[in-house]
């Protein structure tokens, strides 16, 4: 028996069919992803740090819907987000000045330039391995996946252009689960897009509050 097919069996009772909204079957794990998804996309725009663990929650029940759909770079994915979930979690509670809580901010440009200038060859190299692994979207898939590490890693950090990058990967995610039938986690990502703008709105807004105060203090904003 191979991995997949193993891994395939232990994974089944998430996958168990709820019931159909169109032509999707919903399993447990496509509607728990929904649930948790919803939450940590919501702790997010609220700048909680809670989103983290409730974002590892997230992964796991995706994990066994991706697999489920042979979108390897996506379930592969979850498993990267889970590890950055632990590191992002630890960031903003104990990643500001003297172990404390990090501040919200901005990226620099250097950083911006080093993630653009990834994003390319990341994409181009999953797209040969995904291509090779039978995956069913192979570049659409990599390119989410190359986006949504960019993305996650500006969150962990706090830094406002994640949102940015965010609302590109939701606007390729959501025709390619529209797609692949998965008509709910689709729904879903609308939803996230929705919440992705408000969130950078939100956090836009508590940043340029936030200017005057630290200009007062002799802080730099």
């Amino acid at each position: 028996m191979s991995v997949a097919d193993s891994l395939g069996g232990l994974l089944a009772p998430l996958n168990h069919q709820l019931f159909l909204l169109g032509q999707d079957a919903v399993t447990a794990a496509e509607l728990l992803g929904f649930a948790t998804g919803a939450v940590c996309v919501w702790l997010c725009v609220r700048a909680n740090a809670w989103n983290f663990p409730v974002g590892i929650a997230n992964n796991l029940f995706f994990f066994a819907l991706f697999w489920s759909a042979r979108l390897y770079a996506d379930a592969a994915l979850q498993i990267v987000f889970l590890l950055l979930a632990a590191h992002g979690w630890y960031r903003w509670l104990r990643g500001g000045e003297r172990r404390t809580g990090r501040a919200m901010g901005h990226a620099s440009p250097t950083t911006l330039l080093v993630l653009a200038a990834l994003l390319v060859p990341a994409t181009w190299g999953l797209t040969l391995l995904l291509t090779r692994a039978n995956d069913s979207a192979p570049f659409w898939d990599a390119l989410t996946t190359a986006l949504s590490l960019a993305a996650q890693w500006l969150l962990n950090a706090k830094q406002l252009e994640n949102w940015y990058l965010w609302i590109a990967a939701d606007l390729v995610y959501i025709p390619l689960y529209a797609a692949k039938g998965l008509v709910l986690t689709a729904v879903v990502y609308v939803l996230f897009l929705a919440m992705c703008g408000i969130g950078l709105r939100g956090w836009h807004r508590e940043l340029t509050a936030a200017r005057p105060l630290a200009a007062r203090a002799g802080v730099p904003a």
